[in-house]
């Protein structure tokens, strides 16, 4: 189709020549046939900045051009899922940031090439053309993409949460240590069930009995801190934090029956949050007693179960616990304590007259510390947080200030941080690949920032409401990824090579296989237990309730119920996709 403009001017230019020669008399000459304009395409678009500061979410590269003969508006588009355009300026999606480590190491590159589209308002004619946008690898800096800010008031650092780091630790090691729980390690090392229980206890509930303990979930020759003292010197048990415990700033009381959702069998404990870990405990106690008892415990199939924290109804102890306590305590200390009512705290004088810090500035660290993320977890690749690939010195801790030893406090990555890049990782090759990893942590980085620059004055109304959605970001994505790597593990209970419930519905697994089974769905039980734990959740309480109805406490391994069971599996994971807005092909491919 032609311009109107044109076409109208190119008629009355017609009209006005057969009028004059109609004036003129007759004449033998033919009349110049005249005709009318035709439209071209636009130019090629173009932009006046070509270059994308990596880890830095929703970044504007620049402005559009094309040029065009037409009087219309032009209109622009992009290809590439990852970018957005806006008014005029190509930009990075507002939950998606490009990682220096990551492109060069995908694609031996620093550049990214996009195709960009121009069209005429009425869409009859377009012209696309790639843009090449070179990706700069942004050095750390303090507020901008490093969690670092100095003190007000004294020299050095105001950034401080030893604590949550210390329990972030404890769970490490309490997961170890049940994962020693072999029959070969038991019986090589004369383990009672006595001494199990006394440790486990001692672990989640004593941190003075055990605070001179040297680590064990990492070789301590490395690292700055050998033991929990290390890290802090007191009063860091993870019971003392588990939701109901703590509950001066929670929403719920979770130490009221019925509170807690997702569990009902709690053997001979309280029906709250800490009782289930009991309950656990005491499960495995229980296996460990069996076997110094001289029983062979066997899984449904005859097969001899070797893991002794693993149960015959296919419950993995080691992995259910951790998950729990993952939400229980972190999720839970993070989003409904920290970073909630912890935000109304004083921003305008030292805590307790001699720290570092502002009151407020240290509930927003322990918020983060929670998280488990480097101070500088922004440089490195999601393949490097997730131990996956990169650089050597990269894999899931990095020795950032070159005191040749790793500091657990700031320079090791834990829990649900690591989690978020395995997520992202697992859709970066997808049509909407996700970012949780950059995204939360640059939400972190901004909130504090606003709360450091404000000291030492109380923030103002719109300070507050900037923290406050600065907050929101990182707690979405937060529980984005742990909601996506729910949905990894019904993926692997439906679909695994090591074991899955199709292997499981022969009758003739393997140990291998029915413990490879166990795992995946104590890791996808464990992880759905967490959502409950955060007042921002988008997870209704029925769908919360649904989910884990469809889930059980026990897998099916019933042959005659697994296609039921492999049903409500995907029923459950249409209820997350649907209330995180998953993409589908995402929750396809986690």
């Amino acid at each position: 189709m032609f311009n109107m403009r044109k076409s109208i001017l190119a008629t009355a230019i017609l009209a006005g020549t057969l009028g004059l020669t109609a004036c003129g008399g007759s004449s033998d000459k033919k009349d110049p046939v005249v005709e009318p304009p035709v439209n071209v395409a636009p130019s090629a678009p173009t932009i006046d900045a070509s270059v994308i500061n990596d880890d830095a979410t929703g970044f504007v590269i620049g402005t559009l051009a094309a040029t065009d003969d037409s009087t219309t508006a032009l209109t622009y588009s992009v290809e590439d899922s990852r970018f957005e355009i806006v008014d005029g300026k190509l930009k990075l999606k507002d939950n998606f940031a490009l990682n220096f480590e990551q492109e060069v190491s995908d694609s031996d590159s620093d550049s990214v090439t996009v195709t960009v589209t121009v069209t005429v308002s009425d869409g009859a004619l377009s012209t696309s053309a790639d843009l090449t946008l070179t990706i700069e690898d942004v050095a750390a800096e303090k507020g901008v993409n490093l969690y670092e800010f100095d003190s007000k008031f004294l020299d050095g650092s105001s950034v401080s949460y030893s604590g949550q780091i210390a329990r972030q630790s404890l769970l490490n090691e309490i997961k170890k240590y049940i994962g020693t729980l072999t029959v070969e390690n038991v019986d090589a090392n004369t383990i009672t069930a006595t001494q199990v229980e006394s440790h486990l206890n001692a672990l989640f509930a004593d941190y003075e009995a055990i605070a001179e303990n040297e680590f064990t979930f990492v070789d301590p020759t490395n690292y700055k801190q050998k033991t929990f003292a290390d890290i802090s010197s007191s009063g860091k048990s993870l019971s003392g934090k588990i939701a109901g415990n703590d509950g001066s700033k929670q929403t719920k009381d979770w130490l009221v029956e019925g509170t807690f959702v997702g569990w009902n069998d709690f053997g001979t404990e309280a029906k709250t949050p800490e009782g289930l870990v009991k309950h656990m405990f005491s499960m495995l106690v229980a296996q460990v007693q069996k076997h110094n008892d001289g029983e062979v415990i066997e899984d449904p199939a005859g097969n001899t179960i070797t893991k002794l924290f693993v149960t015959p109804e296919g419950i993995d102890l080691q992995q259910l616990v951790q998950k729990h306590v993952l939400g229980a305590v972190m999720f839970s200390q993070g989003t409904d304590d920290y970073l909630e009512d912890g935000l109304l705290a004083d921003n305008t004088k030292q805590d307790k007259d001699t720290k570092p810090y502002t009151s407020l500035e240290h509930q927003f660290d322990e918020g983060f510390g929670y998280f488990g993320a480097t101070r500088d977890y922004l440089e490195y690749s999601d393949d490097e947080i997730a131990g996956k690939g990169g650089r050597d010195d990269y894999q899931g801790k990095h020795d950032s200030d070159d005191d040749a030893l790793i500091d657990l406090n700031s320079e090791f990555i834990f829990g649900n941080s690591a989690n978020a890049a395995k997520r992202d990782r697992g859709t970066k090759s997808n049509v909407n690949p996700t970012d949780f990893s950059a995204s939360a942590m640059n939400a972190f980085i901004a909130g504090r920032k606003i709360i450091n620059d404000a000291v030492p004055n109380a923030l103002s109304e719109e300070q507050v409401a900037a923290v406050e959605a600065q907050r929101d970001m990182a707690v979405a994505n937060w529980e984005k990824a742990i909601a996506a790597t729910v949905v990894h593990y019904i993926n692997d209970v439906i679909n695994d090579d090591s074991g899955d419930i199709d292997d499981i519905a022969t009758g003739s697994y393997s140990a291998s296989q029915f413990a490879a089974f166990t795992k995946h769905w104590a890791e996808m039980k464990g992880f759905a237990l967490n959502f409950q734990f955060s007042p921002f959740s988008p997870v209704t309480e029925e769908n919360f309730a649904k989910i884990h109805q469809l889930f059980g406490e026990k897998p099916v391994i019933v042959q005659a119920d697994i296609e039921a069971y492999k049903t409500s599996l995907l029923e459950a994971r249409q209820l997350i996709q649907d209330a995180y807005d998953f993409d589908a092909e995402n929750v396809t491919n986690w």
